[in-house]
């Protein structure tokens, strides 16, 4: 089954322009394109699209999509790890949503809001007394710093990386790998690679985090 660019750009709700620059740009090329020059997608680059759009809902360039596709040409797993980005994604908006909800009904009651009731949801540094406690002020204020320092596609790259090393790890934990097993130390080395380039982890850098820092993630929310 094929769909016109006019038909997908409606489902999408995008517009044939946008679909004809993904095109050009060798993002999402149609599956054939008729005598009539008339472009055609199937169900593969419907997928693709998928993916596209929701980077670009992430917020990253073209560019950037374009070295995210490539480097994961699995598209279910692909996808897998985007629905894990989404679904953290969605337990922060919701916390919003109720935040946002309770200081309608407490204007609605003629009171003052609470602060503590008014940003769940909003602050990356929820966490702050928790880190600080656990492995000092120091570690608190670089990662902090670093983060705040982050374009938007940086974040968002990063984001994508702890996204697809949350996804990777439950999807071996779910088919049973044995964890001294090549497959789970390789996984277990990208998260050691990954956290060395986080200003602030405890003994990160060169070294590598701290043992003991490294175990504690196991019982780390998301």
């Amino acid at each position: 089954m094929e769909w016109s660019i006019q038909q997908i750009a409606k489902l999408a709700g995008t517009t044939s322009r946008t679909l004809r620059h993904y095109d050009d740009t060798g993002l999402v090329p149609p599956s054939r394109v008729g005598a009539n020059g008339y472009r055609y997608y199937d169900a593969d680059a419907l997928v693709r699209l998928q993916r596209v759009l929701l980077l670009r809902e992430l917020g990253l360039g073209i560019p950037a999509i374009a070295e995210v596709l490539a480097g994961e040409r699995d598209d279910r797993h692909a996808l897998t790890l985007h629905l894990t980005w989404l679904r953290e994604e969605q337990r922060r908006l919701d916390r919003q949503i109720a935040s946002v909800e309770t200081t309608i009904q407490t204007l609605k009651g003629g009171e003052k809001p609470m602060a503590e009731n008014m940003f769940d949801g909003f602050d990356h540094t929820q966490y702050k007394e928790e880190v600080e406690e656990r492995w000092g002020k120091d570690a608190y204020a670089k990662s902090d710093a670093w983060w705040r320092g982050l374009s938007g596609d940086e974040k968002s790259a990063f984001q994508q990386t702890a996204a697809r090393l949350g996804a990777d790890w439950a999807d071996a934990a779910q088919r049973g790998v044995d964890p001294v097993s090549d497959e789970a130390q390789a996984i277990a080395q990208r998260q050691f690679d990954w956290l060395c380039g986080i200003p602030g982890t405890p003994g990160g850098g060169q070294a590598g985090p701290t043992k003991e820092y490294y175990s504690a993630l196991v019982g780390t929310r998301p």
